[in-house]
C-alpha cells in the first residue's frame, strides 16, 4: 500500500493551551482498514483483531506512515493568569496530538529552536522495537540535539492506547516540553466519544531549572499550583508581582446525558501525587499505560507519575455543572494550590457557573498504585521461570556530596551526553563508566526468557516512587512495605498486572519481570524528575551483541553526535545533573 502521509502544523500561540490537543478524537477519522468496524457498541473490535490479538507478537500492517513536525522553542505563556517563560512543542503547552492508529509508522522530525541547550524527545511506554536509537534519551540512545539542529524519530507503533511525549534532558519536561501521543485501537469496553486526554501536572511560576540549585540539596520546592491540560486559575489578588495578571481559566468540556465518554488521564507531574474524580459520577477503568485490562468501577483513581489510566464516564447525573478534580495528595508531596487543581464538567454548554458540587470521595493518604487485584491485564500472560542469574537485586540508598544523590547499589547514574550508551556499543566498547549504572542482560539459551529486577528501599527516609522501564512492560511480581526475600516473598506469577510505571513503596521493595525480547539499552529511573535528576537510574544492556544489527538508522545517529560536538565547545549552560 502507497504510504500515506499526514502532516501536523500547529498554529503558534503565545499562551496555554488546552486547545492544543483535541477536545474530540472521532473514531471515523482514523479507521480500522479492514474487515470489522470499531464502533460505540464494538470497540473490542479492530478490524482483523481485537483485544484479545497477542500485540508482543502481533501488529497490524497498516502500510501508513504518519509524519509530524515538531519545533522545541522558549515562549512566554500565562497558563494559569501567572506570566513565564516556558519551554514549548510548537509554541503549546501541552505540546500537539501525535495521533496515529496500531501498526502505523511514525515519523516525527524535532527541531531545536532553544538557544542554548540540547534537547532529546522520549516517547513515554513505546516498546521501540528495533529501533532502540529512537527511544530518546541523552546519554544512553542519542545525543542531545543541539541548538539549530533536527533530529527525525522513526518508529512503529506496535502497542496502542494512551501514552505522552517529553523531553528527557534534564528538567525540561517540568517546563512545559510534553504532550499526548495517542495510538488507536480496540478498547475492552464501549462508548460513544473519545474526549482525548487529561493531563494532570504541577506547575511552578519559576522555571524548573531555576529551582534545581534548591531542589539538589534534598528537599523538594513546593510549586505554586497545578494544571489540567495547560490551565487553571490562580489567585492574584493582592498581588504586586506585574507576572500576576489573572485571567485563568478551568478545563471544561460538556456531556450529552446518555453517552458514555473516554477519558485518557496521564499525570505529567515533576513530584505530585493525584487522586482523579469527577464529583457525582463513577467511572469505568479500562486501560493501565499502554496495557487494555479487564474493565472495573471506580470513583476516584490513583495515578502515580507517568502513569496513564483509560477511563469511560457515563453522562447519567441530574443535569448541571461538576466538578472534575485532580485530586492533589498531600501527603505525598505539597502545592501551593492543591484543593483547587480542577476542572468543570457542564451538561449545558451555555452555562458558564462555577459548580456548586463537593465531592464525595474520601481522600486517599496512600503515594502508590490503584489495588493490584483491579488491575488485571486483558490479554493474559503469565510469568515463566527464571535463573538466579536473570535477577538484578538493586538496593536503594543515597549519598551527599556536591548535591544530593540516589543510589542503586551505591551507585548514582551520571551520563556523558556526548558518549552515549548506545554509541559505546556501536563501537564495541564493552567497559562501562561505573556511573553509567550499567546492568547487563543476555539470553543463555532460547529457554532464558524473563529477567527480574527487584529495587528495595534501604533509605529509611519513607518516599514512594514510581519507577518507569524503558522499552518494554514489566509484571508486577511483587510490592510491598518491608524486606524482600526471594525464598520466602509471595509473588504474583498468574497473569500479574502489566504497564511501564510502577510504585516502590517507601521502606518496601517492588520486583518486576520482564522478557527479555528487545535489544537495546534501556533506562529504569524514578520518574520523579528532581530524583532523576539526583541520579535514581539505571540502565539495562539487553543482548548487547543484537543492539548493533537492530539499529535501522545510524548515519542519523551518527550526525546527531557530530552536530552536539561541534556544538559543545561554545555551551553556555554546562551539565549539572545525571542528564535525564
Amino acid at each position: 500500500m502507497k504510504n500515506t502521509f499526514v502532516t501536523l502544523l500547529s498554529a503558534f500561540a503565545a499562551q496555554s493551551l488546552a486547545s492544543a490537543i483535541p477536545s474530540s478524537l472521532s473514531p471515523s477519522s482514523l479507521k480500522p482498514r479492514a474487515s470489522c468496524e470499531n464502533t460505540a457498541t464494538s470497540r473490542s473490535c479492530w478490524g482483523d483483531y481485537s483485544t484479545d490479538t497477542d500485540y508482543y507478537t502481533v501488529t497490524p500492517n497498516t502500510g501508513v506512515t504518519r509524519e509530524y513536525w515538531l519545533t522545541v522553542d522558549n515562549v512566554t505563556v500565562t497558563p494559569d493568569g501567572y506570566t513565564r517563560q516556558v519551554l514549548a512543542f510548537n509554541g503549546t503547552v501541552p505540546g500537539p496530538a501525535i495521533v496515529a492508529d496500531w501498526g502505523d509508522n511514525l515519523v516525527i522530525h524535532v527541531t531545536n529552536n532553544l538557544a542554548h541547550n540540547g534537547t532529546a524527545i522520549h516517547w513515554h511506554g513505546i516498546r521501540q522495537l528495533n529501533s532502540t536509537e529512537y527511544d530518546g534519551v541523552p546519554g544512553v540512545t542519542q545525543c542531545p540535539i543541539a541548538p539549530g539542529d533536527t533530529l527525525t524519530y522513526r518508529f512503529q507503533a506496535t502497542q496502542y492506547g494512551t501514552t505522552w511525549y517529553h523531553s528527557h534532558f534534564s528538567l525540561q519536561y517540568g517546563d512545559g516540553l510534553l504532550g499526548p501521543l495517542i495510538i488507536n485501537g480496540p478498547a475492552t469496553a464501549d462508548y460513544d466519544e473519545d474526549l482525548g486526554v487529561l493531563f494532570l501536572q504541577d506547575w511552578s511560576h519559576t522555571p524548573a531549572c531555576q529551582l534545581w540549585d534548591s531542589a539538589k540539596l534534598g528537599a523538594p520546592p513546593v510549586l505554586e499550583n497545578g494544571l489540567i491540560n495547560g490551565t487553571n486559575t490562580f489567585d492574584c489578588s493582592g498581588s504586586t508581582d506585574p507576572n500576576c495578571v489573572g485571567g485563568g481559566t478551568k478545563y471544561t468540556t460538556t456531556f450529552v446525558s446518555g453517552q458514555k465518554y473516554r477519558f485518557r488521564i496521564i499525570n505529567s507531574a515533576v513530584d505530585g501525587h493525584f487522586q482523579f474524580s469527577i464529583d457525582g459520577h463513577s467511572f469505568t477503568v479500562i486501560a493501565t499505560d499502554l496495557v487494555p485490562i479487564v474493565p472495573y468501577t471506580a470513583t476516584s483513581l490513583l495515578v502515580s507519575i507517568g502513569q496513564r489510566y483509560d477511563i469511560i464516564v457515563e453522562a447519567n447525573a441530574t443535569s448541571g455543572d461538576y466538578w472534575l478534580r485532580a485530586g492533589w495528595v498531600t501527603a505525598c508531596s505539597n502545592n501551593g494550590n492543591a484543593a483547587d487543581i480542577t476542572g468543570i464538567i457542564r451538561y449545558d454548554s451555555s452555562s458558564t457557573a462555577d459548580p456548586t458540587t463537593t465531592s464525595t470521595v474520601t481522600a486517599s493518604s496512600s503515594c502508590g498504585d490503584e489495588p493490584l487485584a483491579s488491575l488485571v491485564p486483558a490479554l493474559a500472560i503469565d510469568v515463566g521461570s527464571w535463573t538466579a542469574a536473570s535477577v538484578a537485586d538493586e538496593s536503594l540508598s543515597f549519598t551527599f556530596d556536591d548535591y544530593f544523590k540516589w543510589t542503586l547499589n551505591d551507585s548514582s547514574l551520571y551520563l556523558n551526553w556526548s558518549n552515549p550508551t548506545t554509541l559505546r556499543i556501536f563501537n564495541d566498547e564493552n567497559i562501562w563508566p561505573t556511573d553509567y549504572n550499567v546492568v547487563a542482560i543476555d539470553q543463555a539459551s532460547s529457554t532464558d526468557i524473563w529477567e527480574v529486577l527487584v529495587i528495595e528501599d534501604n533509605t529509611g527516609i519513607g518516599i514512594t516512587h514510581p519507577i518507569h522501564l524503558h522499552g518494554h512492560d514489566f509484571w508486577i511480581i511483587a510490592q510491598d512495605t518491608g524486606t524482600f526475600d526471594m525464598s520466602t516473598t509471595t509473588m504474583n506469577l498468574v497473569n500479574p498486572p502489566r504497564r511501564d510505571v510502577a510504585s516502590l513503596p517507601g521502606n518496601g521493595y517492588l520486583a518486576i519481570a520482564f522478557k527479555k525480547d528487545n535489544p537495546g539499552s534501556w533506562l529504569v529511573h524514578c520518574h520523579i524528575a528532581w530524583h532523576a535528576s539526583e541520579g535514581f537510574a539505571l540502565q539495562f544492556v539487553e543482548s548487547e551483541s543484537d543492539i548493533a544489527l537492530t539499529m535501522t538508522d545510524a548515519s542519523a545517529f551518527d550526525d546527531t553526535c557530530s552536530a552536539w560536538n561541534a556544538y559543545t565547545p561554545t555551551e553556555v549552560y554546562l551539565q549539572d545533573d545525571s542528564g535525564v
